[in-house]
Protein backbone atom coordinates (compact mmCIF):
# COMPACT_ATOMS: atom_id res chain seq x y z
CA UNK A 1 0.00 0.00 0.00
CA UNK A 2 1.20 3.40 -0.69
CA UNK A 3 0.67 4.65 2.76
CA UNK A 4 3.12 1.76 4.62
CA UNK A 5 5.55 2.65 1.60
CA UNK A 6 5.75 6.11 2.80
CA UNK A 7 6.45 5.41 5.91
CA UNK A 8 8.60 3.08 5.21
CA UNK A 9 10.62 5.46 3.45
CA UNK A 10 11.08 7.37 6.67
CA UNK A 11 11.47 5.05 8.88
CA UNK A 12 14.82 2.62 7.35
CA UNK A 13 18.23 3.85 7.59
CA UNK A 14 19.85 5.74 4.76
CA UNK A 15 21.08 3.29 2.32
CA UNK A 16 24.06 4.93 1.14
CA UNK A 17 27.05 6.73 3.22
CA UNK A 18 25.65 10.07 4.66
CA UNK A 19 28.63 12.55 4.78
CA UNK A 20 28.99 15.19 6.63
CA UNK A 21 29.21 18.77 5.79
CA UNK A 22 31.92 20.23 7.57
CA UNK A 23 30.92 24.31 6.81
CA UNK A 24 27.23 22.70 7.89
CA UNK A 25 28.48 21.08 11.07
CA UNK A 26 30.47 24.73 11.90
CA UNK A 27 27.21 26.66 11.95
CA UNK A 28 25.48 23.54 14.02
CA UNK A 29 28.45 23.77 16.60
CA UNK A 30 27.82 27.65 16.61
CA UNK A 31 24.19 27.17 17.49
CA UNK A 32 24.70 24.51 20.00
CA UNK A 33 27.74 26.93 21.67
CA UNK A 34 24.97 29.99 21.86
CA UNK A 35 22.10 27.76 23.45
CA UNK A 36 24.22 26.42 26.13
CA UNK A 37 26.13 29.29 26.86
CA UNK A 38 23.65 32.82 26.25
CA UNK A 39 21.70 32.72 29.44
CA UNK A 40 17.98 33.86 27.52
CA UNK A 41 18.42 31.18 25.34
CA UNK A 42 19.52 28.28 27.64
CA UNK A 43 16.72 29.22 29.87
CA UNK A 44 14.57 27.91 26.75
CA UNK A 45 16.63 25.17 25.98
CA UNK A 46 16.79 23.64 29.48
CA UNK A 47 13.06 23.05 29.07
CA UNK A 48 14.50 20.07 26.47
CA UNK A 49 17.32 19.04 28.75
CA UNK A 50 14.28 18.74 31.79
CA UNK A 51 11.93 17.06 29.33
CA UNK A 52 14.41 14.27 28.20
CA UNK A 53 15.48 14.16 32.29
CA UNK A 54 11.61 13.74 33.31
CA UNK A 55 11.08 10.93 30.40
CA UNK A 56 14.21 9.01 31.46
CA UNK A 57 12.26 8.52 34.83
CA UNK A 58 8.74 7.33 33.15
CA UNK A 59 10.40 5.12 30.10
CA UNK A 60 12.61 3.63 32.79
CA UNK A 61 9.84 3.57 35.34
CA UNK A 62 7.64 1.80 32.43
CA UNK A 63 10.60 -0.93 31.51
CA UNK A 64 11.04 -2.09 35.52
CA UNK A 65 7.05 -2.55 36.04
CA UNK A 66 5.59 0.94 37.05
CA UNK A 67 2.93 2.34 35.66
CA UNK A 68 3.94 6.25 34.09
CA UNK A 69 0.87 8.49 35.24
CA UNK A 70 1.86 12.22 34.67
CA UNK A 71 4.48 14.64 34.30
CA UNK A 72 4.75 18.54 34.37
CA UNK A 73 7.40 21.00 33.72
CA UNK A 74 7.72 24.03 35.70
CA UNK A 75 8.43 27.78 35.24
CA UNK A 76 11.74 27.58 36.80
CA UNK A 77 12.82 25.00 34.52
CA UNK A 78 12.36 22.50 36.39
CA UNK A 79 10.40 19.09 36.56
CA UNK A 80 8.55 16.42 38.11
CA UNK A 81 7.21 12.51 36.65
CA UNK A 82 5.54 10.55 38.93
CA UNK A 83 5.71 6.64 37.98
CA UNK A 84 3.16 4.58 40.40
CA UNK A 85 4.27 1.37 41.90
CA UNK A 86 6.62 0.06 45.18
CA UNK A 87 7.75 3.14 47.13
CA UNK A 88 10.95 1.13 47.49
CA UNK A 89 13.11 -1.65 45.94
CA UNK A 90 15.06 -1.93 42.69
CA UNK A 91 12.10 -0.60 40.29
CA UNK A 92 12.19 2.76 42.17
CA UNK A 93 15.68 3.20 42.53
CA UNK A 94 15.99 2.56 38.74
CA UNK A 95 13.11 5.15 37.83
CA UNK A 96 14.59 7.70 40.19
CA UNK A 97 18.18 7.18 39.17
CA UNK A 98 17.40 7.29 35.43
CA UNK A 99 16.54 11.00 35.34
CA UNK A 100 20.09 13.33 35.45
CA UNK A 101 21.76 10.65 32.74
CA UNK A 102 19.14 10.53 30.49
CA UNK A 103 20.05 13.72 28.35
CA UNK A 104 23.54 12.23 28.07
CA UNK A 105 22.19 8.90 27.00
CA UNK A 106 19.80 10.07 24.27
CA UNK A 107 22.38 13.01 23.19
CA UNK A 108 25.54 10.27 22.82
CA UNK A 109 23.08 7.84 21.31
CA UNK A 110 21.75 10.43 18.91
CA UNK A 111 25.09 11.81 17.56
CA UNK A 112 26.69 8.08 17.34
CA UNK A 113 23.40 6.50 15.61
CA UNK A 114 22.97 9.50 13.01
CA UNK A 115 26.87 9.48 12.44
CA UNK A 116 26.17 5.65 10.85
CA UNK A 117 23.12 6.77 8.88
CA UNK A 118 20.22 5.77 11.22
CA UNK A 119 18.94 9.51 11.86
CA UNK A 120 15.91 8.71 10.77
CA UNK A 121 14.86 5.24 13.12
CA UNK A 122 16.14 7.42 16.01
CA UNK A 123 13.43 10.63 15.28
CA UNK A 124 10.63 7.44 14.49
CA UNK A 125 11.82 6.05 18.16
CA UNK A 126 11.55 9.91 19.29
CA UNK A 127 8.34 10.59 18.12
CA UNK A 128 6.73 7.06 19.36
CA UNK A 129 8.10 8.19 23.55
CA UNK A 130 6.70 12.42 22.67
CA UNK A 131 2.97 10.52 21.31
CA UNK A 132 3.31 7.62 24.40
CA UNK A 133 4.23 10.79 26.99
CA UNK A 134 1.71 13.72 25.11
CA UNK A 135 -1.18 12.17 26.99
CA UNK A 136 0.25 11.95 30.36
CA UNK A 137 0.87 15.74 30.30
CA UNK A 138 -0.61 17.58 33.29
CA UNK A 139 0.44 21.94 32.47
CA UNK A 140 -0.22 24.29 30.25
CA UNK A 141 3.32 24.88 29.52
CA UNK A 142 4.55 21.25 29.34
CA UNK A 143 1.62 21.17 26.72
CA UNK A 144 3.57 23.95 24.66
CA UNK A 145 6.65 22.35 25.26
CA UNK A 146 5.63 18.99 23.96
CA UNK A 147 4.18 20.78 21.06
CA UNK A 148 7.00 21.77 19.89
CA UNK A 149 9.09 19.13 20.47
CA UNK A 150 7.09 16.69 18.73
CA UNK A 151 6.14 19.29 15.92
CA UNK A 152 9.77 19.58 14.96
CA UNK A 153 10.18 16.06 15.21
CA UNK A 154 7.54 15.17 13.00
CA UNK A 155 8.63 17.64 10.98
CA UNK A 156 11.82 16.55 10.07
CA UNK A 157 10.50 13.35 9.90
CA UNK A 158 7.95 13.90 7.15
CA UNK A 159 10.50 15.98 4.88
CA UNK A 160 13.15 13.79 4.87
CA UNK A 161 16.37 14.48 3.91
CA UNK A 162 19.44 12.59 5.45
CA UNK A 163 21.84 14.94 5.43
CA UNK A 164 19.66 17.84 7.04
CA UNK A 165 18.73 15.15 9.90
CA UNK A 166 22.39 13.96 11.02
CA UNK A 167 23.25 17.61 11.38
CA UNK A 168 20.12 18.09 13.37
CA UNK A 169 20.67 15.55 15.73
CA UNK A 170 24.33 15.85 16.04
CA UNK A 171 23.37 19.34 17.48
CA UNK A 172 20.33 18.00 19.29
CA UNK A 173 23.22 15.48 21.17
CA UNK A 174 25.66 18.00 21.68
CA UNK A 175 23.11 20.17 23.66
CA UNK A 176 21.81 17.31 25.59
CA UNK A 177 24.68 16.49 26.61
CA UNK A 178 26.14 19.44 27.54
CA UNK A 179 22.79 20.33 28.98
CA UNK A 180 23.19 17.02 31.43
CA UNK A 181 26.58 18.55 32.35
CA UNK A 182 25.09 21.55 33.44
CA UNK A 183 22.26 19.91 35.50
CA UNK A 184 24.64 17.86 37.33
CA UNK A 185 26.85 20.68 38.49
CA UNK A 186 23.34 22.66 39.50
CA UNK A 187 22.47 19.16 42.15
CA UNK A 188 25.79 18.64 43.21
CA UNK A 189 24.94 21.81 45.14
CA UNK A 190 21.35 21.43 46.14
CA UNK A 191 21.48 20.08 49.43
CA UNK A 192 17.53 19.51 49.52
CA UNK A 193 16.03 16.21 50.67
CA UNK A 194 14.27 16.11 47.45
CA UNK A 195 16.19 16.09 44.93
CA UNK A 196 17.17 12.61 43.16
CA UNK A 197 20.46 11.92 44.23
CA UNK A 198 18.72 12.66 48.12
CA UNK A 199 16.04 10.20 47.34
CA UNK A 200 18.15 8.02 46.16
CA UNK A 201 20.70 8.50 49.14
CA UNK A 202 17.21 7.82 51.28
CA UNK A 203 16.24 4.74 49.53
CA UNK A 204 19.41 2.78 49.49
CA UNK A 205 21.54 3.96 52.58
CA UNK A 206 24.18 4.88 49.47
CA UNK A 207 25.67 8.40 50.04
CA UNK A 208 24.53 10.88 47.82
CA UNK A 209 27.72 11.86 46.47
CA UNK A 210 28.20 7.91 45.08
CA UNK A 211 24.83 8.94 42.95
CA UNK A 212 26.41 11.85 41.57
CA UNK A 213 29.11 10.28 40.62
CA UNK A 214 27.47 7.62 38.90
CA UNK A 215 25.94 10.15 37.35
CA UNK A 216 29.13 11.88 35.96
CA UNK A 217 30.61 8.80 34.56
CA UNK A 218 27.66 8.26 32.33
CA UNK A 219 28.30 11.85 31.22
CA UNK A 220 31.79 11.71 30.76
CA UNK A 221 31.24 8.39 28.49
CA UNK A 222 28.57 10.44 26.48
CA UNK A 223 31.11 12.91 25.85
CA UNK A 224 33.75 10.56 24.82
CA UNK A 225 31.03 9.08 22.53
CA UNK A 226 30.56 12.63 21.23
CA UNK A 227 33.61 13.44 20.79
CA UNK A 228 34.90 10.77 19.18
CA UNK A 229 32.24 11.23 16.05
CA UNK A 230 33.08 14.62 15.62
CA UNK A 231 37.24 13.80 15.95
CA UNK A 232 36.51 11.04 12.71
CA UNK A 233 34.67 13.50 11.13
CA UNK A 234 37.90 15.94 10.74
CA UNK A 235 39.66 12.94 9.45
Amino acid sequence: MDWYQQIRERVIPATGEVAVNAPLLVWVLLIAVVALWLPPVWAVVRLAVTLVHELGHAVVGVLVGRKFTGFVLRGDMSGQAVTRGRPTGPGRVASTWAGYPAPAVVGGAMVFLAARGWAAPVITVVIAILLFALVRVRSALTAVVMAVALGGSVALWWWRDDVVQLHVLIGVGIVLVVGAWRHLAAVRRDRTGGSDPAVLASLTHVPRLVWNLSFALVCALATWVVGVQLLAVRR
